[in-house]
């Protein structure tokens, strides 16, 4: 989505914040009728601890190589509950290959460096090219090092397979990227960060913004102040410990309910 060359540090309707300054009201991000819906502000810092305060508010960075740090609170807000994930029956049957092949596993957290450079390489769908910039990535290892950044990886014959990134506080998560070098890859991850958080007492991945594809495995919107409620109630708790155990898996096989027909 990109910025409108007004939007910038003399943009009246945008607010530029300052290195610590406190991040606007959520609410207060343009709406249906402004230029961009949903962004809330621009600035020019980028670190671990402004990363923090803003996925505690519900709010994210986007933007691209040339532009400011820009700022964003959508409504509605695109989330995948954990009890409504779908699952297909061909990606079923890709992981029950995958957790019965001894050469094949999930990992958490030993890559992550190489996991956000990859998802840098692969743009997601529609966009010519990518948001993660190396302030990002610099900043996200940051956030890794601190223990609010996680990577969810899928390992084949000892090969990075795929892998995805998010951001965890408390019991929220908060899906970034993912991506795949062999077929399926990122959606085994997907799936193992979903029965993670089911195994965990994680009710939300935070998907950001709609799109089509997060939309097949049952995330939907809901709105900003839904959203902001239920960040509320779970920023706060405490963090669970990220590993990953094969019996996981169960979370999501086992359930009928999840297990779905291929979308035509």
């Amino acid at each position: 989505m990109p910025l409108p060359k007004s939007a910038r540090k003399t943009e009246p309707h945008l607010p530029w914040l300052e290195a610590g300054q406190a991040f606007p009201a959520p609410e207060t991000a343009w709406g249906s009728t402004e230029p961009v819906p949903g962004l809330l502000a621009a600035g020019d810092t980028l670190d671990a601890e402004t990363l923090r305060r803003a996925y505690s508010n519900g709010i994210f960075p986007w933007f691209s190589l040339g532009q400011p740090v820009l700022w964003w609170s959508p409504d509605p807000r695109m989330v995948l509950k954990t009890d409504q994930f779908r699952l297909h029956r061909s990606l079923r049957k890709s992981i029950v290959r995958f957790a019965s092949n001894s050469h094949c596993e999930i990992r958490v957290d030993s890559a992550f460096q190489r996991v956000i450079s990859a998802c840098a390489r692969q743009p997601r769908a529609g966009q010519s090219g990518t948001w993660i910039v190396s302030g990002v990535e610099q900043a996200y290892g940051e956030l890794h090092r601190a223990g609010h950044a996680h990577s969810v990886e899928t390992w084949v014959n000892g090969e990075l397979a795929g892998g995805l990134y998010c951001v965890n506080l408390g019991r929220m998560v908060f899906g970034e990227s993912m991506f795949a070098d062999q077929t399926d890859a990122s959606k085994i991850a997907l799936a193992a960060l979903v029965a993670f958080c089911r195994a965990k007492g994680m009710a939300m991945i935070d998907c950001q913004q709609k799109t089509s594809h997060l939309a097949t495995f049952g995330a939907a919107e809901i709105s900003r102040s839904a959203f902001a409620n239920h960040l509320r109630q779970h920023v706060g708790k405490s963090a669970p410990d990220w590993n990953f155990d094969s019996l996981y898996w169960q979370q999501i096989l086992t359930d009928t309910a999840a297990i779905s027909a291929e979308t035509p």
